[in-house]
């Protein structure tokens, strides 16, 4: 099963609503509402099953501490331990330990933050662990095969695209400087390659434009290396290895700032795009869910200036037949972060902070 939940609905505020899509059925059915609204929230699916939702808008539009998990089992959400600093825009990964690390995002005063921090599911709550060396915002954070997490690029304190990146060791709780981007974004797309190395594919550069340009970065030398561009510069799309090995990037912001239709697919072997079949529907700021078949579920979105309720499926390319082992069916359900439907199509530009009601 997917889980989508939070975001914005069709009147741009945000929603406490949560479905899951059945892949068997091709069905979505709702499931229990979150305690909070929210959206530009992260979602994690935990290795006890459950799904750790964090931080987030809210109804005001003012960064969350909030979190709360879901349980499959009785398709209802509990409130666990704040976050100790609020956030949105961040990311969260899963330590091979278990534990959660959200990292960055924005905070209240609407700026760029470096704070950093662990969640144990275990007793249900959050420490700050060591701060990263760059404020930055709407990043990637990858698991690299040697456990450490590799952040990069991003929104920074000046609210421009940032070409710096840094990796956190779990063991030490410190992060350490790495090689830049050969391009500054923000709005990207991240991909762990089979090869081990990390795809970095379009995003808004310094201009607030979509890239075509794409790089690899190799964790043994700690470098980026140009590779072959998009045939569509986009931000806001998403990236999918499929079973075949290739990367197929959809949707996104086009250069025209509208929501795109057009899809491609990233060889690694030749290091190029080539286009493949388009959505049936434009979106940007979607979620993209690789299934177990295979096929890969796109949900929601912006078309425009509406919020998409609409999904659909991408049947890739089959890929070279190999032994395999049927897989043991589960109830656990596929954990996808429900985008934000707020258009980035300029440099970012933070809305003034709501006024926040004084107590009785």
């Amino acid at each position: 099963m997917v889980l989508v939940a939070g975001g914005l609905d069709d009147g741009f505020h945000a929603t406490s609503s949560a479905e899951l899509y059945d892949p068997i059925s091709g069905t979505w059915t709702a499931t229990g509402s979150l305690n909070t609204v929210r959206y530009e929230h992260t979602a994690t699916l935990l290795p006890n099953g459950k799904v750790l939702v964090a931080g987030g808008s809210d109804s005001t539009g003012n960064a969350s501490p909030t979190a709360e998990l879901y349980d499959p089992a009785s398709g209802t959400w509990t409130v666990t331990g704040s976050l100790n600093t609020e956030r949105t825009e961040h990311t969260a990964t899963l330590l091979p330990n278990g534990i959660v690390l959200v990292a960055a995002g924005t905070d209240n005063s609407f700026n760029p933050t470096t704070s950093a921090e662990l969640y144990d599911s275990a007793i249900g709550t959050w420490t700050a662990t060591g701060n990263l060396n760059t404020a930055r915002n709407l990043h990637t954070a990858t698991l690299l095969p040697n456990g450490m997490v590799l952040v990069a690029a991003g929104a920074d304190i000046g609210q421009g695209a940032s070409a710096s990146a840094e990796q956190y060791d779990p063991a030490s709780g410190t992060w350490t400087a790495t090689g830049n981007l050969n391009t500054a974004r923000y709005g990207y797309t991240a991909t762990l390659l089979s090869n081990g190395t990390v795809l970095a594919a379009g995003g808004f550069d310094n201009g607030g434009n979509p890239s075509v340009s794409a790089e690899l970065y190799d964790p043994a030398s700690g470098t980026w290396t140009a590779t072959g561009s998009l045939n569509i510069g986009r931000s806001g799309h998403t990236a999918t290895l499929l079973p075949n090995e290739t990367t197929l990037a959809a949707g996104g912001f086009d250069n025209s700032n509208l929501s795109s239709v057009s899809g491609e697919l990233y060889d690694a072997a030749s290091g190029t795009w080539t286009i493949t079949g388009s959505l049936n529907n434009a979106r940007a700021r979607h979620t993209a869910t690789l299934l177990p078949n295979g096929m890969v579920l796109a949900a929601g979105g912006l078309n425009g200036l509406t919020v998409s309720s609409s999904a659909e499926l991408y049947n890739g390319p089959s890929p070279t037949p190999t032994p395999t082992v049927s897989p043991t069916s589960s109830p656990t359900p596929t954990v996808t972060v429900t985008p934000t439907a707020t258009p980035r199509v300029i440099p970012r530009l933070r809305p003034t902070p709501h006024p926040r009601p004084t107590p009785p």
